[in-house]
């Protein structure tokens, strides 16, 4: 199976890259990442004035990760020699910068262009303060800063952006009139990961980005949202634990797949399980190439004014197994899934035609049919 992407003009062997963060902090830990298995590294995120990291700054959750370390301890004068390494190593690395002017973002992508970076990614969002997150909301200041990057460097230039925004669209379609080549969605979801009831003390001391599982959903309605709206490439973030995970974004218009919580949590294993995965799907499918499934299930996703009514109803199909579950009876809002002496039925008087029985059967016993 053919797991080969062009993204961005860089020919890639798998869609796998190595998202920002603590484990692309430094050459050594960026080559330790390759060598699991992933196609290209992001760089932690570089700046021009370094304010060292909080600690603590993370806290591990039910579901996903709280974070509210910012970006790299290191000065841009230090990430010369990080980047070498990795370039004499023969990996391909993008640059996440992060500023908040035009001038000072097309700055940094010059110094690490000299330093051989191979694509820059803007960080133009930060889930902790205010400041990057009104720049991440609108449009012309998107605008402005991706299209002062692009003409400040030959490289191509990708945009980071924000799931804490409600302008997603208009904020794309300002990254794609900038001339940049590709968006990444998304960043971390702002969030506060707990309280200590014991102490009645919050688990980090400030609000802080949120990832891993749990916003998976957020990160495939991001995509997706892109994917529809622009022609430019996706890079899918948030959430992806397995191939089924990667297979999504990639399903929903995603030329690239970005990881780093599965990694920090379930170790490097993941990169080559994930790969693995893949190709034994693609091989059961008959798919040669990842090509054929791009963007293949957005033609399945319409506004909601355009969905039509229609007249869908519940039937189980099978006999269920697992009788000690009892989830579609409980979970039917409408009472229309009943249990009479180990069988189960639906009340087609009752049903109406929601579908959560479907997704909540463990033995998928039940399937929406047309008709009353």
């Amino acid at each position: 199976m053919d797991l080969s992407v062009d993204y961005v003009g860089l020919k890639l062997k798998n869609p796998l890259i190595a998202a920002a963060g603590p484990l692309t902090r430094n050459g050594a830990m960026m080559k330790k990442a390759l060598d699991a298995g992933f196609a290209a590294v992001v760089t932690e995120t570089i700046v021009t004035e370094v304010r060292r990291n909080v600690r603590p700054r993370l806290v591990n959750g039910a579901a996903g990760m709280g974070n509210i370390g910012l970006y790299s301890d290191f000065t841009l004068e230090e990430w010369e020699s990080e980047i070498a390494q990795v370039k004499e190593a023969g990996g391909i690395v993008i640059a996440n910068i992060l500023a908040h002017t035009p001038s000072e973002m097309s700055y940094i992508a010059r110094v690490v262009e000299k330093y051989g970076a191979d694509a820059i990614e803007l960080g133009v969002a930060a889930p902790h303060g205010e400041g990057l997150e009104v720049l991440s909301s609108d449009p012309d200041r998107m605008y402005g800063l991706a299209a002062a990057t692009v003409d400040a460097v030959e490289l191509p230039v990708i945009v980071k952006m924000s799931p804490n925004v409600t302008n997603l669209s208009k904020l794309a379609l300002a990254v794609e009139r900038s001339g940049a080549s590709a968006i990444s969605a998304i960043d971390t979801v702002r969030s506060i990961i707990g309280v200590d009831l014991e102490t009645g003390r919050a688990l980090l001391p400030t609000y802080g980005g949120y990832s891993g599982a749990a916003v998976r959903p957020i990160g495939l309605a991001a995509v997706a949202t892109i994917a529809q709206t622009v022609d430019i490439q996706v890079s899918g973030i948030g959430g992806v634990e397995n191939y089924h995970d990667a297979l999504e974004y990639i399903m929903l218009g995603a030329s690239t797949v970005q990881l780093l919580t599965a990694i920090v949590l379930h170790g490097y294993s993941v990169v080559p399980s994930i790969l693995e995965g893949m190709k034994r799907w693609m091989a059961r499918q008959g798919h040669e190439s990842l090509s054929g499934i791009r963007g293949k299930a957005l033609a399945s996703l319409y506004s909601f004014e355009e969905l039509r009514m229609e007249p869908y109803t519940a039937r189980v199909t099978a006999h269920c197994a697992a009788q000690h579950c009892d989830a579609c009876v409980t979970g039917c809002m409408y009472e229309a899934v009943v249990k009479d002496e180990g069988i189960y039925s639906v009340d087609k008087a009752r049903c109406a035609g929601c579908g959560l029985c479907v997704s909540l059967c463990p033995e998928k016993c039940f399937m929406l049919e047309w008709g009353p």
